[in-house]
Parts: C-alpha cells; structure tokens; sequence
C-alpha cells in the first residue's frame, strides 16, 4: 500500500475526523469564553473594584526608554486567562457528565434482570424433580 493510499484511509476514519470537528469547534468556543470573559464579565467585577480594567492591571518593572517598550507583568491578563479557563473548564465538566450519565443510563437498560420470583421458583422445583428422579 502506498503512503498517499495509508494516509487516505488514516484520514477517512471516522475518528479522526471528530477529532479535527472537535478541535475545530474547541477553538472557537475558546474564543467564544475570552470574549465573554473579557467583555461581559470582567466590566462588572471591575466596575463593583471601583472601576478597575482588569486588562490594564500590570506592574511595570521598567519604564519604556525611547524605542524600547516598558517591561510590565500584566497580572489583568493573566487574571482573565484564568477566568477564561475556569469557565471553559466548567463547560468540559459538565458536558463529560451529561455524556457519562447517560452511558451508565444505556448500560443499566443493557444489563438484563435477574430472574423473577417465579422463575426461582421453577428452577427449585426442576432442580427438586430432577434429584428425586436421580434416587
């Protein structure tokens, strides 16, 4: 089989596919979280701080000199990536558990049911007749 032949049959599988649609769908539901994060959520959490832009919070470690930019530690950033994640991750969780409620919903309804009152009953009478008829 050639190589062109292989990766033809690698990328019609259908696992890889849902995995490029997931990727896909990942990213721009991670934009989706930032722009949230960063336009909804923060304006008010900055607003009840005083009126604080959590995207401006930096400390400067050294002024811009001429050309050279200031070197800053943007802790607003950060604090709004972490947000972002928090959010995102919150999304993942709940969606793992809807998935994973309804797998263990599937397996209970696979998993057959012991056998009935009744049907004990006649396995003890059968099991009685054939030992009086082994005597």
């Amino acid at each position: 089989m050639s190589l062109i032949q292989e990766f033809k049959a690698f990328a019609s599988r259908g696992n890889v596919i849902d995995m490029a649609v997931g990727i896909i769908i990942g990213a721009a539901f991670g934009k989706i979280v930032s722009s949230f994060v960063g336009d909804v959520i923060m304006p008010p959490i900055g607003l009840i701080l005083g009126g604080v832009d959590f995207s401006d919070l930096a400390v400067t470690l050294k002024a811009a000199e001429g050309s050279t930019p200031a070197v800053v530690i943007a802790y607003g950033k950060f604090i709004q990536t972490i947000i972002d994640f928090l959010i995102i991750s919150f999304a993942i969780f709940m969606g793992l558990k809807a998935i994973n409620t309804l797998k263990r919903k599937q397996e209970e309804e696979a998993t057959p049911a012991g056998p009935t009152k009744d049907q004990e009953l006649l396995t003890e009478i059968r099991d009685l007749l054939k030992s009086q008829q082994g005597k």
